[in-house]
């Protein structure tokens, strides 16, 4: 079979592997769609924070069973893969936390990845996707890193949330709040992107990000002066978290997704000051996974909308280059099994 191999930063290639075989407790798929995610991008320009080079990559994606022992799954159905593998015996794990264990594996990061013609994986991690076109499904995994971010807010109906980063993950936080009953309004530095989210997406605005002063000045008079009631930081940048922190409102929260090798150097009287929650996010649990399919089945959730470009399994490598090129506007590539 073929596979998506990334050796080195800079390099992606479609190399000949051997099929994978299943063994009991597993399941065997063939894959349809894959997604293209931003930590991909990172790790395709070498600076990803957990990358392991040579890898086959890929962690979002939807495909088809092939073979199974489990009654609960048939040949032909259509599923997607919780892509997190945690280890079981960490503290995180042993508290019921395996979204955030400390020796996680994610698919196509620490470990090899789905952007195969045929994986195997564990049975328990395949989740039912029927009724959800492949285009979409492949698109639930980012929809959960934003969702279980974004719900450790606790946001209330008519409570107003900021934002940062117009990238898919950044898209999907906002519709995340926009689900929970919040305000929202979503930042970033590209002004075509900008412009495609607020035609497409349910925000209540968008902000250039046009520098720190401004943004601030713009961010306390969409408030009244108060500041926002949630800020969420979903563009890996470290900057964008000190903007989280001064755009916070008194007794805000404040939720990190975006993920980064860089250190902030943020203002931290101001977590004092405010009475700020800080809280990191990371990965997903199986109930974002069934919540966010929920949303795309009743039609809550354009996923289709974030799809830049699609293109086929052998130009994988052009894929990687054209969104390295246009990363200021294109929002997802897809890659066709």
């Amino acid at each position: 079979m073929r596979a998506v191999w990334m050796p080195e930063p800079w390099h992606v290639e479609v190399r000949e592997t051997e099929k994978p075989v299943r063994k009991d407790g597993e399941t065997l798929l063939r894959l349809r769609m894959g997604g293209i995610c931003g930590s991909d991008l990172g790790s395709y320009r070498g600076k990803s924070a957990y990358m392991k080079y040579p890898n086959i990559i890929g962690h979002e994606f939807a495909a088809e069973v092939v073979e199974t022992d489990s009654p609960d799954l048939h040949s032909g159905q259509l599923v997607t893969v919780n892509p997190y593998f945690n280890c079981g015996k960490c503290y995180a794990c042993r508290r019921g936390f395996v979204h955030c264990c400390i020796n996680n594996q994610t698919m196509g990061v620490q470990r090899e990845g789905a952007f195969a013609e045929y994986i195997t994986v564990p049975t328990v991690r395949v989740y039912d996707g029927t009724g959800i076109d492949p285009r979409e499904l492949a698109l639930v995994e980012p929809f959960c890193i934003s969702h279980h971010g974004v719900s450790r807010a606790e946001i209330k109906p008519g409570e107003r949330v900021l934002v940062m980063g117009g990238g898919a993950i950044g898209i999907l936080a906002a519709l995340t709040a926009h689900l929970q009953g919040a305000k929202v309004y979503l930042c970033d530095i590209a002004k075509e992107k900008l412009d495609f989210i607020g035609a497409n997406f349910p925000v209540d605005g968008v902000v250039l990000n046009e520098g720190p002063e401004a943004l601030e000045a713009e961010g306390m008079r969409l408030t009244d002066g108060d500041g926002f009631d949630v800020t969420v930081e979903a563009a890996g940048v470290p900057e964008s978290f000190v903007d989280c922190v001064k755009l916070a409102a008194s007794r805000g929260r404040l939720i990190q997704i975006g993920v980064s090798a860089r250190n902030a150097d943020f203002p931290f009287l101001l977590l004092q000051k405010k009475e700020l929650t800080a809280m990191g996010s990371r990965a997903a649990t199986k109930g974002d996974f069934m919540k966010t399919m929920d949303y795309v089945r009743r039609g809550e959730a354009p996923l289709s909308r974030l799809i830049s470009k699609t293109y086929p399994m052998a130009d994988a490598a052009q894929a990687f280059r054209d969104l390295d090129e246009h990363a200021g506007s294109y929002i997802k590539m897809e890659l066709e099994f």
